[in-house]
């Protein structure tokens, strides 16, 4: 084998241009010792007929944001794959469940998205806490008088708050980290944890009415199924005390909106989403303008140089699976119902 090292035949599936720099020269290059990489630049289709002929020989499949579905058919094209690689978080709706079923393993960069997701909702919590969101809207109005603007904010600070975490996944447990040095009270409620498991974390195991009544800040971090849609009814909306921040850096279809728009046209409650339902929002949505709502455009997540940590994490995975070492970010098809 002249001494050269195993390059197993390798396709990259996704829209390069979601990346920006992320995937750059270096990047494709570090692509290129470990994979025989069969086309000189991603494919965004599978339907032409030189990318199936491609598929039958390809043993690495990189899938990424912008990636056309690997359904059952494209996997029948690819007898010979081993590995789905992909360079974005969920799987759920890119990969078909076949692809375990005929044992391809599966890994992603969901880890590493996840770390950006946390960090902006430690932001958040801690600034909510803070009651800046507020109290920056009434500066700017006051113009002048900082002091009874800062007297006036509803009990401002973060010593001792009652913090609720509504999951605990991926994101939520790092969340619950980054606020473990903080002098914060944090509840959890996830139905698939136990409570061993909740104290080894540091949380509280509470169910989600005593949460919701019982925070200042709940922050929400359950996947989007059939079972959490509106898990945030118009019913637990109002359990939220008077005061209280409602996080989303989830999914929008945790939060009936209808309800939550209701809620925080009362003034009784306030809003941080990074998330909604839809996504992007109607021109017409209230969240725009209604003064106790920050809204971001989904900003959470891995963007700008933050990709970079994606394109490690999967160029990392790759390298081991070359090398015959169990993968660090394998995805359990058991556990994709539980997950985002």
């Amino acid at each position: 084998m002249n001494g050269k090292p195993y390059r197993p035949k390798a396709l990259l599936a996704l829209d390069p241009k979601r990346y920006g720099d992320a995937l750059g020269s270096e990047e494709y290059a570090r692509f290129g010792r470990v994979l025989n990489v069969a086309a000189s630049h991603p494919v965004e289709r599978f339907d032409s007929p030189a990318v199936r002929a491609q598929l039958a020989e390809v043993e690495v499949l990189v899938t990424g944001w912008g990636a056309p579905s690997v359904t059952r058919e494209i996997l029948d094209a690819a007898p010979k794959l081993r590995l789905i690689a992909h360079l974005g978080g969920s799987v759920k709706g890119v990969i078909d469940a076949t692809a375990w079923k005929r044992g391809i393993a599966v890994t992603s960069a969901a880890a590493a998205n996840a770390l950006p997701v946390a960090e902006y909702t430690l932001a958040a919590i801690l600034l909510a806490n803070k009651r800046a969101f507020e109290s920056q809207a009434a500066y700017r109005s006051a113009r002048s008088d900082h002091r009874a603007v800062r007297e006036a904010a509803l009990d401002p600070g973060n010593y001792q708050k009652t913090v609720g975490i509504v999951g605990a996944s991926r994101v939520g447990r790092r969340v619950i980290e980054l606020l473990a040095p903080f002098d914060l009270k944090l509840l959890l409620y996830d139905p698939y944890l136990g409570a061993e498991e909740a104290r080894a974390l540091g949380v509280l195991l509470v169910d989600l009415d005593a949460l919701l009544a019982a925070a200042d800040v709940v922050s929400l971090h359950a996947p989007a199924t059939p079972a959490t849609q509106n898990l945030l009814d118009r019913r637990r909306i109002a359990l939220l005390r008077d005061g209280a921040v409602l996080v989303n850096t989830a999914r929008g279809a945790l939060v009936d909106h209808e309800a939550l728009i209701d809620e925080l046209r009362a003034g009784r409650i306030f809003a941080v989403l990074d998330v909604t339902e839809p996504e992007p929002l109607p021109a017409t949505s209230q969240l725009y303008d209604l003064p106790n709502v920050f809204l971001t455009p989904h900003i959470a997540g891995a963007v700008g140089r933050e990709r970079r940590r994606l394109v490690e994490t999967i160029l990392d995975e790759i390298e081991r699976f070359v090398a015959g070492e169990p993968l660090r970010h394998r995805v359990d098809a058991a556990l994709l119902e539980q997950s985002a």
